[in-house]
């Protein structure tokens, strides 16, 4: 098998974007030393990022907000979260969610 030149520089192109935002943070904030307040943020950023996702995905189709009663996935969000918040278990919250919305896929 033969690798064109062109082929080769472009997978070492996208490895070296890929490492690059990988590295250079943790290059970086390894030889410094952050704020006690710099670290309570960065705490929440994995939540925010995870509430962004989740809110676009529950409110938005094709970038237009859907209305609620129009919503199945929000609807099936409901007792997803319940059972998130009340049980802390990932698998029961991802098992709820799959079953609300076949339940309720099938029955409107």
């Amino acid at each position: 098998m033969e690798v064109r030149g062109e082929i080769l520089f472009i997978i070492l192109g996208a490895a070296l974007v890929t490492f690059i935002p990988r590295a250079l943070p943790l290059v970086v904030l390894s030889r410094i030393q952050i704020p006690e307040w710099g670290m309570r943020w960065l705490k929440y950023v994995p939540i925010s990022v995870m509430a962004a996702l989740v809110g676009q995905e529950l409110l938005l189709n094709d970038g237009q907000f859907t209305p609620i009663s129009q919503n199945m996935e929000l609807w099936a969000a409901l007792p997803t979260f319940i059972v998130a918040i009340l049980t802390r278990s990932l698998l029961g919250a991802v098992l709820v969610g799959i079953l609300s919305l076949m339940a309720l896929r099938f029955l409107f």
